[in-house]
């Protein structure tokens, strides 16, 4: 299994050879994806922002993701991850994004939305897309395995890319 440092190594030399930058939109990890990129030295080629958005009003304002989709389909659903990464991509002005959006616990869950549950979503020069996992295990594993699949998610999304 990857590491996060590996993963964040592979994303930084994809992300230099065709010359794209990152941002990320964190609301459950609460920095954490931004901070695992930044770790590496030589980052600020690579990665452009990282915007923190645990709130409602956040999300709308910093990303524009629209209230109605808030009222809908509650911050953690597939329509608020992907209008975040579309956000983050689009405020930042960056080649691909990375959002994600759960409820990492011990509370907050449902039946509907249990603890663990996380939506990410990713942008990639203009295609985008999302996936939801549930991760088991207590706030601090839930938002670790949140940042190593957003990361491998996002070396897939430029994989698919064509140089």
């Amino acid at each position: 299994m990857q590491t996060q440092a590996v993963l964040v190594k592979q994303l930084s030399e994809q992300l230099r050879r065709k010359q794209w930058r990152v941002s990320t939109a964190e609301s459950c990890t609460g920095g954490l994806i931004a901070a695992a990129i930044t770790e590496l030295a030589g980052s600020s080629d690579v990665f452009e922002c990282g915007f923190v958005t645990y709130s409602n009003k956040a999300k709308q304002k910093q990303l524009g993701v629209p209230a109605s989709l808030l009222i809908e389909h509650g911050a953690v659903s597939e329509p608020v991850a992907l209008a975040m990464a579309k956000g983050a991509a689009v405020n930042a002005a960056a080649d691909v994004s990375v959002a994600v959006t759960g409820i990492a616990g011990p509370g907050g869950g449902s039946e509907a939305k249990p603890v663990g549950t996380v939506w990410i979503a990713w942008y990639c020069q203009g295609r985008i897309s999302a996936q939801r996992f549930i991760f088991a295990g207590e706030r601090h594993q839930v938002r670790q395995a949140t940042v190593v699949q957003a990361l491998r998610g996002l070396l897939a999304q430029i994989d698919e890319t064509e140089d």
